[in-house]
């Protein structure tokens, strides 16, 4: 695991970027983890007749896996997640390849917690280019020193 970015490391402007393809697993694991077995979620039949043309991954699943990568970012230098609000634009399916890629958009120094607040917008896209979600989030992040 490499160390994660601390406060005074990084820069507004600055990117990072992660993948990860949802597999079945993702849907069967999020249904039983949030006891949300809605059949657009569960029911192939029922799914594939709606809107969707097939079962889509839990929206709270979908914005966990956004934000997973400002966690790696910030591996070890974090303080504390502080906010996250995310927008759903498209449907995520098993199978989907989701690529998200955060900036950071502003820095706040909070010298009494020896780091700083990180604001921070992230796209979401799959495979096609498609964005499925947007977010937007802020992390209390520790300085070098």
């Amino acid at each position: 695991m490499f160390p994660g970015k601390h406060y005074d490391e990084v820069k507004i402007g600055d990117t990072f970027s992660s993948a990860l393809t949802v597999t079945e697993t993702h849907l069967v694991l999020a249904a039983g983890l949030f006891g949300d077995f809605n059949p657009l979620h569960v029911d192939e039949s029922h799914a594939r007749e709606s809107r969707f043309g097939g079962r889509i991954l839990h929206g709270p699943f979908t914005s966990a896996l956004v934000s997973a990568p400002v966690g790696m970012y910030f591996h070890g230098t974090a303080i504390a997640y502080l906010e996250h609000v995310c927008r759903f634009k498209a449907p995520v399916m098993p199978g989907d390849t989701l690529t998200t890629t955060w900036t950071i958009r502003e820095k706040h120094d909070k010298p009494k917690h020896q780091g700083g607040i990180v604001v921070l917008s992230g796209v979401s896209r799959n495979q096609a280019g498609e964005v499925v979600a947007e977010a937007d989030g802020k992390i209390l992040v520790r300085s070098r020193g």
